[in-house]
This record gives C-alpha cells, structure tokens and sequence, in this order.
C-alpha cells in the first residue's frame, strides 16, 4: 500500500484520536481534520512552533513512519524510527552481524554498479553523453578497489551540472536542493530497512563511529540519481532555493516510478523490494540486492 507523506511547514497541533491523527491550529481548535495513521508513512516536521503529543508519535513509530524533525535552519536534523518494527528481526540481525568480509565486498560491487548504471541513465535520459560512465559500471572489482565510484562521480556531475559545478554540502546551488533531497531519501531508506528487519547501524561500506545509519547511506547509493533528476528539473526552471514549493516537490521524489525486472512501483514501496532482497543475501537465499534501473 502507497503511504502518505505529510509535510508540516506552519504550526499545526498534532495528537491521537482512535488511530487517527487529528490535525488543526490553536487559533481554529474545532477545525479538525484526522487522517489514519495506517495511511501514513513519513511525516516532516518543519516549523519550530509545531506541537505534537507523545501518544501521537508512539503511534506512529508503532506503524514504522520515519518521523523527520527539521531544525531551526528549516533542513532535516533527527529521524524517529521504530526499534521493534519487524518479527523476525532478531534472525536478520544475527545474519547481518555475521556477513562475511568476501559478502559484504561482492554487496558493495553490486550497489556501485547499480549506482553508475543509474547515472548514466540519467544522463542518457536527459540528453547528455552518459556513455561516459559504461566504463565505470562495467566489470567492477570487490569492493569497488579501483574507485570506479568516485572516478564516475566527477564525470557525472561535470556531465549533470556543467564543469564548473562542484558537489559539496556547503557548495553553492544545487547544493543545497540535493542536500534536502538525499536527507529525505535517506529518512525513507532508513524506514525500509527498519521494516525489513535490519539494523541500520551495521553497514556493508560506509563505517563511521558517528553515524547511526550507514546501512541506509550504503543502500541508498542507487537511488541517489532519482533526487538527482527532481534536482535538475526544478534547477533549470530558475529554482535554486529551499521554498516551501520546492521542498514539497523534493518529497515527490519518494513516489517517482522505479521499474524493476517486471514491475513498476513507487520509489517508497521499491525500497521494501530492495531491503527485503538484502535480507535474503545476508541470509544466503540469493546473490543479489533488488535494484530499479532509472528510465
């Protein structure tokens, strides 16, 4: 089922009511409007003056919603994320914390070759020569031990943007739309990978001591270039910076079409497809993870 994603971006109160999250303004408190919480899978808390009750947010991590919480600069700063979200999670974690060395290099080949794969679809799809990257995605070693990621990156974004572009958090324009919309794809990656039974903490490459979610940075890589399109799209019609407009059409992103073998689905729900196939690598039921291939 397709989740809803709602964003918060003026001072609503929010609480719980039979199941239901109950909606409406302290100047209008009769003005309500409910919305099931079985409907609901990402919720952003924009505006610093929003008010939302502990029996709301325990019922949404009950039903495995990334609840994301945005600073007072407006960008997405923490994530709640439920730690009991699946029945077997106990087995995937013992199998996850055991993957061999040799598995976790033949994953991250894998998740570089999708990545590089998408970005020359990209290019491709946009008129630009993303042949520049079939190289790069062709016969990628374990572990990716020749960089072919990095080395594909410049390409793609001198390809993407213009070589005057440099791909930096703190850069200039697109920068900034990037950074919101990879924070969003990631709070969503996380979601998967919670529901899935995994935990996100153990990642296949990205390891760093102040990082609670390498798994998703690991398993969001292939997607990146979905945000990069929404990015690109809004960039060349003059938009540049983080309206409430432009946020709201970065959250599309989490609905665009991601087709895979014999299937079309919502980015969101091609997520679970892709978690769930992890699993089953670190269980030893199948060699490869779920990937769309970007069109």
């Amino acid at each position: 089922m397709l989740k809803r994603a709602l964003f918060f971006s003026t001072p609503y109160c929010l609480s719980l009511r039979d199941g239901q999250m109950i909606i409406h303004t302290r100047e209008a408190p009769d003005q309500r409007k409910s919305i099931p919480i079985e409907d609901i899978g990402f919720v952003v808390l924009e505006n610093q003056q929003v008010s939302i009750t502990l029996p709301l947010l325990n019922a949404l991590s009950d039903n495995n919603v990334a609840v994301i919480f945005c600073g007072e600069n407006r960008m997405p700063n923490a994530m709640l994320m439920n730690l009991d979200s699946n029945r077997t999670q106990g087995e995937s974690y013992r199998n996850q914390i055991e993957a061999s060395e040799p598995l976790k290099k033949g994953l991250w080949k894998q998740i570089v070759e999708a990545k590089v794969r998408n970005q020359a679809a990209l290019l491709r799809k946009l008129g630009r020569d993303g042949d520049k990257l079939k190289p790069y995605y062709m016969n990628v070693k374990s572990a990716d031990a020749d960089n072919r990621e990095g080395i594909a990156a410049k390409i793609y974004w001198s390809e993407l943007f213009g070589a005057e572009f440099n791909r930096s958090r703190e850069g200039l324009p697109p920068n900034n739309l990037l950074n919101y919309g990879y924070t969003l794809l990631r709070a969503a990656v996380a979601r998967a990978i919670m529901g899935s039974g995994l935990f996100p903490a153990f990642g296949i490459f990205h390891r760093n001591r102040y990082n609670a979610f390498p798994l998703a940075d690991d398993l969001m890589e292939p997607y990146r270039p979905y945000v990069d399109e929404q990015v690109y799209r809004l960039y060349i019609n003059g938009l540049s910076q983080l309206t409430k407009e432009v946020k709201s059409e970065l959250l599309r992103v989490l609905f665009a079409d991601t087709h895979f073998d014999k299937v079309v689905r919502p980015l969101e729900v091609g997520l679970t497809f892709t978690a769930s196939s992890l699993v089953k690598c670190f269980a030893g039921i199948q060699k490869k993870i779920a990937y769309p291939l970007l069109e």
